[in-house]
């Protein structure tokens, strides 16, 4: 039986502060389009943006047939295959191309799998995932200084979009653990075995 291999990725959202990274284990031959599921889970976004993984100056994405110019399908890639074509240890990951959250990932270790550990798994977590539509890094940061700020203007206003309390350094660990591991359960079921099943003989 061949042991399955794993890789350990460090994911760092880019110009933000407080930090907000996370390390996460994927199986080797994991797809690029589900390497974007794990990367929303495990940082905590909505999937609700375009995306696209790059690496040494190719990028994987949606492809849509009306942008002749964009990424490659990342349904018909594999993070295994774009490491040992492109010879990289780093990939970047962006998410939102309007508001430009950009993603350092780098491949910590590759390692072979723990017997009967279902993955992907969330390593560790720092940082909370910033708000989706508030203008990538520099609007975070504005949203930031605003809510230290309880006499700002806007005080009020951003409390009340945010709708919850926000502490930018709870990184909500164990939702994510949750998000990642119900994606790991759902990769990692079998088909049924339809061949036992007795066809029904008509009367």
């Amino acid at each position: 039986m061949t042991v399955a291999t794993i890789a350990r990725l460090e994911i760092t959202l880019d110009d933000v502060e407080p930090a907000v990274q996370r390390r996460v284990e994927v199986p080797l031959k994991i797809r690029l389009d589900r390497l974007h599921l794990v990367f929303q889970a495990a940082i905590g976004w909505s999937n609700s943006h375009l995306y696209e993984i790059r690496a040494g100056g190719v990028g994987w994405g949606m492809v849509d047939p009306d942008w002749g110019d964009g990424p490659m399908d990342a349904s018909k890639s594999r993070l295994l295959d774009v490491l040992e074509d492109m010879g990289v240890k780093t990939l970047k990951y962006l998410y939102d191309f309007g508001d430009g959250w950009e993603h350092t990932v780098k491949i910590e270790r590759i390692a072979d799998a723990l017997p009967g550990l279902s993955y992907p798994v969330l390593i560790d977590a720092k940082g909370r995932c910033p708000p989706e539509d508030v203008g990538g890094p520099p609007g975070y940061d504005e949203l930031l200084n605003i809510l230290a700020s309880p006499k700002h203007k806007r005080h009020a206003e951003i409390i009340e979009w945010l709708g919850a309390t926000f502490d930018a350094r709870d990184a909500g660990t164990q939702n994510l653990a949750d998000a990642v591991d119900a994606l790991a359960r759902k990769w990692s079921r079998k088909p049924k075995d339809t061949s036992k099943i007795k066809p029904k003989i008509p009367n």
